[in-house]
């Protein structure tokens, strides 16, 4: 009998269950860390026959963007598109007219002065464009501009078809005090260029009231782009976790940017939003 022969079956099998034990614990251990819970959701979505999305990306790239975001524009004097400053995305009401941005992007604009365009690309608007009719802010932005307040929401209309926003994009979820260290796709509007840009990576705590999100190529004019967790790559629709804005007013550099996490300030003007509709 070889050497190879001395170890019966019976005998190795007591070290094979022992090894399957080591490898389900040391597999339990790396899918409870935020990568291994990404790897799980990949693996899931692969199985399911869906598209491959994107990876995680450390500047952004010229992206097509979505129905759901869009830019904020002035408008002129008569009543044309004057440049956009900032980005928005439509969010789940009952109303179907709600858009949330950075509160900070309406600093001195007001209802009637704004239009935005959803998924507006190259000059067009597929989507048409909607006039905001009311900006609702918190009392504590209001009064302070505090950071952790930095998010505002816009009732808006299409007055030439008079149809809910909603009904033409769909909308993101609005998601209230949501973990942190999730993987988000972000899409903003640089105030540079024409077409949005997008990233994919994670969205860290940075405070109680703050995100961190480090992507270059988040430029002025992304203020208001919303972190969408949770993405579905069929719709391009996800769970808006925070919006670009409150600390540095979103930044200083294009690879840093901060966001204002919804928690239940982001809640209750939700809801004064929802109402006055």
């Amino acid at each position: 009998m070889s050497r190879r022969d001395t170890c019966s079956a019976a005998s190795r099998r007591p070290l094979a269950v022992a090894i399957a034990a080591a490898l389900a614990v040391a597999l339990s251990v790396f899918l409870a860390t935020p990568v291994g819970a990404e790897t799980a959701r990949l693996v899931t979505h692969l199985a399911k026959g869906r598209p491959a999305v994107p990876a995680l990306t450390t500047h952004a790239w010229a992206s097509d963007g979505t129905p759901a975001v869009g830019a904020l524009f002035a408008t002129s004097r008569s009543g044309g598109l004057a440049g956009h400053f900032c980005s928005a995305a439509v969010v789940d009401s009952p109303a179907g007219d709600l858009v949330i941005t950075a509160a900070h992007c309406m600093t001195g604009r007001a209802a009637g002065q704004v239009v935005f365009v959803p998924g507006y690309a190259s000059g067009r608007a597929p989507y048409g464009a909607s006039t905001v009719t009311q900006v609702i802010v918190a009392p504590q932005w209001a009064s302070s501009a505090d950071p952790g307040d930095d998010v505002a929401f816009l009732q808006v209309s299409q007055p030439k078809t008079g149809v809910a926003i909603q009904r033409v994009t769909g909308a993101e979820r609005l998601g209230i005090s949501q973990p942190p260290a999730q993987v988000v796709v972000v899409t903003g509007y640089p105030g540079d260029r024409d077409t949005p840009v997008s990233c994919r990576n994670y969205a860290r705590l940075f405070s109680s009231t703050q995100l961190v999100f480090r992507c270059g190529g988040f430029t002025s004019g992304t203020s208001g782009s919303p972190l969408l967790a949770d993405v579905d790559p069929g719709t391009r629709l996800g769970t808006l976790i925070g919006v670009i804005g409150g600390y540095q007013q979103g930044g200083l550099t294009d690879a840093v940017s901060y966001a204002a996490r919804l928690g239940a300030t982001a809640a209750a003007l939700y809801r004064d939003a929802v109402r006055w509709g």
